[in-house]
């Protein structure tokens, strides 16, 4: 099926832009749009029969229903929004064309597709599903299959959680009222990697709150952490060490985790 053309709204730059160099060099047509080049919603939808939305997440919404209501039975619609409930809903409500949520867990730095993870969410039909399948599978991808609620409450943990324990460093650093300059003489190497991260966070504050803030699994998440602050806080305020090192041997360590300091030193 290399004579399908596939449209990119959002291709000309980020993680749009990667996926329509990949498939260039798979032997595919792809035609991009931005928000100042590039061929217009309707071309796109006219051309192309496989359509993909890869903007930000403010923007989705709206691309969708732009693009939906274009796009025949026998296309394919298919985002790359990091949440999927609220995108595979809208594109179900928008469009008669096939639609699958596709979230790739990587970043434009990325050099290829092999051994990195991406989700796919069945919304409507299986043949377009089955080709976009294979295509991720050939380039070496770890494809996973789930519906839109099992991704966003995985995503709540994998990057809800991390983003908002990022968030809430960067947060208790600003209310500390230490400058960051005496900060650096007293920082270790995994501080000055946590600081690297909150800044990349900081710096772009609307993509990463939205991931927080518009994935309606974290209440579920919030929940567990507030009761696990509470739990650690009352040990740490009573000065109770051997009770909080209880209770981290009770959760145990986590699969896979590599030790990241030698016995006696803290990293």
């Amino acid at each position: 099926m290399n004579n399908v053309e596939i449209g990119i709204i959002g291709g000309t730059g980020g993680i749009g832009r990667w996926f329509a160099d990949h498939f260039q060099k798979e032997g595919y047509g792809v035609h991009c749009t931005g928000r100042r080049s590039g061929m217009t919603i309707p071309e796109i939808a006219a051309r192309c029969r496989v359509v993909i939305v890869s903007v930000p997440i403010a923007a989705t919404m709206e691309v969708i229903d732009r693009v939906g209501p274009l796009l025949p039975e026998d296309s394919l619609l298919m985002d790359f929004t990091s949440l999927k409930e609220a995108s595979v809903r809208r594109m179900l409500n928008a469009t008669r064309a096939e639609v699958v949520g596709c979230h790739p867990l990587f970043g434009p730095d990325c050099p290829s597709l092999a051994g990195q993870n991406v989700i796919l969410c069945p919304a409507r039909g299986e043949r377009w599903l089955r080709w976009t399948e294979r295509l991720l599978v050939k380039a070496g991808a770890r494809v996973t299959l789930a519906s839109p609620q099992t991704h966003d409450r995985m995503m709540a943990l994998v990057q809800g959680l991390t983003h908002l324990e990022t968030v809430l460093m960067a947060l208790t650093l600003r209310e500390s009222g230490e400058s960051p300059s005496s900060l650096e003489a007293f920082s270790t190497p995994v501080f000055r990697t946590r600081q690297a991260i909150a800044g990349k966070v900081l710096a772009h504050p609307a993509l990463y709150a939205g991931l927080i803030a518009e994935n309606r699994q974290m209440a579920a998440i919030l929940d567990i952490y507030e009761e696990q602050l509470t739990r650690l806080r009352k040990r740490i305020l009573e000065g109770d060490a051997a009770g909080l090192a209880a209770l981290l041997e009770e959760s145990g360590p986590l699969p896979d985790t590599p030790e990241h300091a030698e016995k006696g030193n803290a990293p």
